[in-house]
């Protein structure tokens, strides 16, 4: 019997979860399923630049796990891309977890809650300012 997957730590779930060539009727189209945790490695590696060691300790998971499931995340949109393929963000095994956020302007560091607007919307405790992440 296999061991359980182990839940992988998600900072925030996609806000969009659809993505489709253009011109080509949704009905007639092939789907590729990317997991959110899929899409969470595609985010710490290229969105925000992060060493894949790092990215692993995010996610709660070893540095090979994470090489594997980026390498899968890349495969399906490149096949999507490729192929003119639908993609369709659902599933896998993951858990939200908080968010840490600096302020520009005081260098404060906080936790933002998954629940919460996203990180453009999100002012600073201390001082007011619009965060980055």
């Amino acid at each position: 019997m296999p061991r359980p997957p182990k839940w992988r730590r998600v900072e925030m779930e996609p806000q969009f979860t659809y993505f489709k060539p253009a011109g080509i009727p949704k009905r007639i189209l092939e789907e590729v399923i990317i997991n959110v945790e899929e899409i969470e490695a595609i985010r710490l590696k290229d969105l925000e630049g992060l060493e894949q060691e790092e990215c692993a300790q995010k996610m709660n998971i070893s540095r090979p796990t994470f090489q594997r499931v980026l390498t899968s995340a890349r495969s399906k949109l490149a096949e999507a891309i490729i192929e003119g393929k639908a993609i369709k963000i659902e599933g896998g095994n993951y858990c939200l977890v908080n968010r840490l956020l600096k302020c520009p302007a005081c260098e404060l560091q906080f936790n933002v809650s998954p629940k919460e607007n996203s990180p453009d919307e999100i002012s600073c405790p201390h001082c007011g300012k619009k965060t980055e992440n």
